[in-house]
């Protein structure tokens, strides 16, 4: 008489026997620990293989480095990118923040020029003394401290840019176009002018436009 296979053995006729080798438990997501085969010995115990990382399972360490380079170079290129951007930005500002200076400074300037002309004039006709010339002299320092500048003497050779003529004539004693008279001073605020110095304008006598000769004199004829 043979003997039956013992119900829910793996080759009898009872139960199948279900065995879950997936290396990701479903319900945790965690990395499954290998079973040991049978016969091995368990863990802890001499003659016991030690537990393998889980690195090794996923390309080792190799492959980990080069994701940790590659994450470093992309973190290294958005700080570099930041910076950039941040000194570009800073740069911006500072120019701005300078323009506006420099065009509220002009402004204040120009309401003065009118002031510094009056002390001009009285210096020139010797009035400028006492306490008048103190203050004369503080706002000329302050308007110099803020960088206002002061253009325009006889002799300079005429510029448009600089200088508006306001007379114009023929002189000998030029070689070219000369302010032979400053009615007004310029004023300049760095490579800005506030104000165009007025002049009046001399140029060579050769420059002279020639003279038409009269046709109709030209053209009778002496009476016989």
């Amino acid at each position: 008489m043979t003997d039956r296979p013992n119900p829910g053995s793996e080759f009898g006729d009872g139960e199948p026997v279900i065995r879950d080798k997936r290396r990701i438990d479903p319900e945790t997501g965690n990395l499954r620990e290998p079973e040991a085969p049978a016969g091995a010995a368990a863990p802890g115990t001499p003659g016991a293989q030690p537990p393998r990382d889980p690195s090794d399972l996923i390309g080792g360490p190799s492959a980990q480095e080069a994701l940790l380079t590659e994450a470093l170079a992309e973190r290294t290129a958005d700080l570099q990118r930041l910076q950039a951007e941040y000194v570009n930005y800073k740069r911006r500002v500072d120019r701005d923040r300078e323009a506006n200076r420099e065009v509220v400074i002009g402004s204040v300037l120009t309401e003065l020029l009118q002031t510094l002309d009056d002390i001009g004039r009285a210096r020139e006709a010797g009035e400028l003394e006492g306490a008048f010339k103190a203050v004369a002299e503080s706002v000329e320092r302050v308007t110099e401290k803020l960088g206002l500048t002061k253009y325009g003497e006889v002799g300079d050779p005429f510029d448009p840019r600089i200088h508006e003529a306001l007379l114009h004539n023929y002189s000998d004693e030029v070689d070219g176009p000369t302010a032979t008279l400053v009615m007004q001073p310029g004023y300049r605020l760095g490579d800005r002018i506030l104000r165009a110095a007025r002049v009046a304008v001399s140029e060579p006598t050769e420059q002279l436009p020639e003279a038409k000769p009269d046709e109709s004199g030209d053209s009778e004829k002496p009476a016989e």
